[in-house]
């Protein structure tokens, strides 16, 4: 896969070195001539183009044609609006993604501009101190399709409302599923007849509002009188 980014800032040097690590063509476009030269001692020169993002020909120049997907993770939010816009309506980009600096400038990153997905560090810390909040004890280990879903892990503590249930009596929504339980070190693939026992680890892949169902069955006694 091709992925393109646009400005060499922190973000866009730390993502370009992890794709890089990973296999992934990548091509980082940057016209800042102090960031250009840290960026030569921090990533393959071959990766780097120098010019201005916003210009379509540099864009042209350093072959976002071909990519797959267009990162715009510049400073400036203008900036990553019209880099979107320009992948999809002049280079037929797939994928978009825009990193939003201003989080009042939110809801003009839509289809208007053609930006499919958007990073907000003021909505990511929103939600995982959210999330964080409403699951308890419950981890996360790997979110799918884009976030809808999650792989999660909880341990049964003693005194727990789900202890001695079978599954099927759970009352839990078609998107919670008990993927696996791991009980003395042995890993279990569940039935519906399956009873819950304490101190067994519980791996679900869930949405938002199964995990929140499912981390209410799992806490503690004395949390859930709180």
């Amino acid at each position: 896969m091709f992925v393109f980014i646009a400005g060499g800032g922190r973000t866009g040097a730390q993502l370009a070195s992890q794709l890089i690590a990973q296999n992934y063509e990548v091509r980082l476009v940057e016209h800042r001539r102090e960031l250009l030269a840290l960026l030569h001692h921090e990533i393959p020169t071959e990766v780097i183009y120098e010019g201005n993002a916003t210009d379509p020909s540099v864009l042209k120049q350093a072959g976002l044609d071909k990519a797959n997907v267009v990162v715009a993770c510049t400073k400036d939010d203008a900036s990553n609006l019209v880099i979107c816009y320009l992948a999809r309506t002049l280079f037929k980009v797939r994928r978009t993604v825009a990193r939003i600096n201003n989080p009042r400038n939110a809801w003009l990153f839509d289809k208007n501009f053609h930006v499919d997905e958007t990073i907000n560090q003021a909505d990511v810390m929103a939600h995982l101190i959210q999330e964080e909040m409403s699951l308890g004890d419950m981890m996360t280990l790997l979110k799918l399709r884009r976030g809808r879903y999650a792989l999660v892990e909880e341990k049964v503590p003693a005194g727990a409302k789900a202890v001695g249930m079978t599954l099927k009596d759970l009352g839990l929504p078609d998107q919670c599923v008990i993927a696996a339980i791991i009980r003395h070190g042995q890993v279990t693939l569940p039935r519906g007849t399956t009873k819950l026992e304490e101190f067994d680890e519980v791996l679900a892949i869930t949405d938002e509002e199964g995990a929140k169902r499912l981390a209410v069955l799992l806490e503690p006694p004395d949390r859930s009188i709180l």
